[in-house]
């Protein structure tokens, strides 16, 4: 419900306003506490309308107005706000995305990833000259990035790392093959302060080499089986040994 506004002059008495005028004024309200992203008070809303206007009998009607709406007008510290609606929270939720900024050791740990695919936390270790954490290449899985693609045939069959769809999406390449080489590195001035560091690690890695390199290693779900069948194996009687202990315990009898 609208409130009755009136306007006082000096030396008059206070005179009601039009209806027009009073609607007019609280949208005035309406607005500036919507393109507010702080609370207001109510004598910062009436330094920005005319002179006279009741701000707060204006915040009342539209805190009623909008009592039952997907936003209500809150008051906090004296102070006044749009809010979303307590039991509509949840879908704002759901949108939130926090960005969050790699560590430069994040960041140096997916450029030898994208490059060196696949690669085992030790080749990581071993290019960039410092141990990394475990944590680094959990960040980098959880953002979507990098991937564990399979164990390599060495001793130990270590665990070996790659980009994913994602990380090809989030930088535009279709394949790996089409990530900028040495050549283009070095146009653009983004290897002037790196050189040395390419020559100990040999050279700019080819991408095209690493789904060759792929197929030279087990992949996960493969080696899982083979550690369920050897454990098995391990587990099961040998019936050839025991067969050979029962013939010589015969023999042996008088």
């Amino acid at each position: 419900m609208l409130q009755t506004e009136t306007t006082e002059t000096q030396g008059l008495e206070a005179q009601p306003i039009s209806p027009e005028l009073a609607i007019q004024h609280r949208r005035m309200v309406e607005a500036i506490l919507f393109a507010s992203e702080n609370p207001l008070s109510v004598e910062d809303i009436a330094e920005r309308v005319p002179e006279g206007v009741d701000v707060a009998a204006h915040i009342e009607d539209l805190r009623e107005a909008y009592a039952h709406a997907g936003v209500n007008i809150v008051q906090v510290a004296g102070k006044y706000m749009f809010r979303t609606a307590d039991d509509l929270s949840f879908l704002l939720r759901r949108e939130v995305d926090e960005p969050r900024k790699l560590s430069r050791a994040a960041v140096e740990t997916m450029a030898i990833i994208a490059y060196h695919q696949p690669v085992t936390r030790a080749e990581i270790e071993e290019i960039r000259g410092v141990s990394i954490s475990k944590g680094t290449l959990d960040v980098l899985m959880e953002a979507g990035w990098a991937r564990m693609m399979g164990r390599k045939r060495t001793p130990g069959r270590p665990v070996t790392y790659g980009t994913t769809e994602d990380f090809l999406v989030h930088f535009g390449i279709e394949t790996i093959k089409d990530l900028p080489g040495v050549q283009e590195l070095k146009a653009a001035g983004l290897l002037d302060s790196v050189d040395a560091a390419l020559d100990k690690m040999g050279g700019m890695p080819n991408p095209a080499k690493a789904l060759e390199e792929a197929e030279g290693q087990i992949d996960l779900e493969e080696a899982i089986a083979m550690s369920e069948r050897a454990e098995q194996s391990a587990a099961e009687p040998d019936e050839d040994i025991d067969a050979e202990i029962e013939d010589e315990d015969d023999r042996a009898e008088p």
